[in-house]
């Protein structure tokens, strides 16, 4: 059954999907994933369960942010099979994001280009979101583990710490409260200057002053913090953060978001210099993204939580990554490209060897 599914999606996609605008094909996909939610819930979300952060997600693999900045299909998500759904990148301020076009197949090499630009409805918009859905359950926190990725309003001046701090503390104190897991994104190559944040010098004072808001916002438990790092950054870069993450408490690391490398495509290269500028994600990254997550858990030892994303396609890429020391794994760009059968195809895969 299985073969069919993804054989008719990939009818599907090479013939009509590949016809659309990226952007209005997401919309539309996403859309028709929200509708079939009712249907989809029978099928119940596939284990095992996994224990990290202190939390149980119900499987090993979620959705990574950007997919639903606005958290509008959370429970549709995990109603195809994620584990768990990392919701934005949520911005303090509301912001429609870059000019279009801003998304971009690379069908060859099963690739996305995006310069989204944190194109979302603002915190105060998400957290009433948020908080609504928890109301329609009776308080309780239903479907996939929540993680809400937050990052910097693009007005705010990437050079003014105090207002960077400011900016990062407003998301957190308004979305910490509904939040299962909290996610600090200064790694997107599509917010002028925000990657000059990675430098431990300034992250580590931006993790701290997020880590306190967060505290003083949900008085009853504490919310884990991670950080998203990218894949362009040197090796050294990665241990120093590793360091920087023992050193302060962190929960986590996500390893990685899209790079800015377009070294190894089978793409035509004029085609790929029309893109243009944005982050590159799919099967292109999966080497180097494999590769920082080793440098990671070799660095900060085996307690500290690694999420493992980027270029995950395979049941095989996925056990790599486990193997690697990921406690958990993300994907997007395959799920794209595979269609909605892949989250239970790759669940169930990990699943017969763990």
């Amino acid at each position: 059954m299985g073969t069919q599914v993804t054989s008719a999606y990939d009818v599907l996609f090479d013939r009509v999907a590949t016809r659309i605008d990226p952007e209005r094909a997401h919309h539309l996909g996403f859309g028709a994933v929200r509708a079939a939610r009712p249907v989809l819930a029978r099928l119940g979300t596939p284990g095992p369960p996994v224990h990290a952060l202190g939390l149980r997600f119900p499987n090993v693999l979620g959705m990574a942010a950007g997919f639903d900045k606005n958290a509008v299909g959370i429970d549709a998500l995990g109603a195809l099979g994620f584990g768990h759904v990392e919701v934005g990148t949520v911005t303090g301020e509301p912001q429609p994001g870059n000019p279009r076009p801003r998304l971009f197949r690379l069908v060859p090499d099963r690739a996305v280009v995006n310069r989204m630009g944190f194109n979302n409805d603002g915190a105060e918009a998400v957290a009433r979101r948020l908080a609504a859905r928890a109301s329609s359950s009776g308080g309780r926190r239903p479907g996939p583990v929540v993680g809400v990725n937050i990052g910097k309003t693009k007005l705010v001046p990437d050079d003014d710490q105090a207002a960077v701090e400011a900016d990062y503390a407003k998301s957190a104190r308004l979305l910490a409260p509904h939040a299962d897991y909290l996610v600090v994104n200064v790694s997107s190559p599509n917010t002028p200057g925000l990657r000059s944040l990675q430098a431990v010098e300034r992250l580590g004072p931006l993790l701290e002053h997020v880590r306190r808001t967060a505290d003083l916002a949900v008085a009853d438990r504490r919310v884990p913090l991670l950080v998203k790092i990218a894949p362009d950054l040197a090796d050294d870069d990665v241990l120093a953060v590793a360091d920087l993450a023992v050193a302060i408490g962190l929960d986590g690391v996500i390893a990685t978001n899209t790079t800015i490398s377009r070294s190894g495509l089978r793409s035509p290269a004029a085609e790929v210099e029309a893109i243009g500028a944005g982050g590159l994600s799919g099967r292109p990254l999966a080497a180097r993204s494999l590769e920082v997550l080793r440098l990671l858990r070799g660095r900060v030892g085996p307690d500290l939580t690694l999420i493992g994303v980027g270029g995950i396609t395979t049941v095989q890429d996925a056990r790599d990554r486990l193997a690697a020391g990921a406690d958990l794994l993300q994907g997007y760009t395959a799920f794209v490209y595979e269609g909605p059968g892949w989250p239970r195809r790759v669940v169930r895969g990990v699943g017969a060897t763990r």
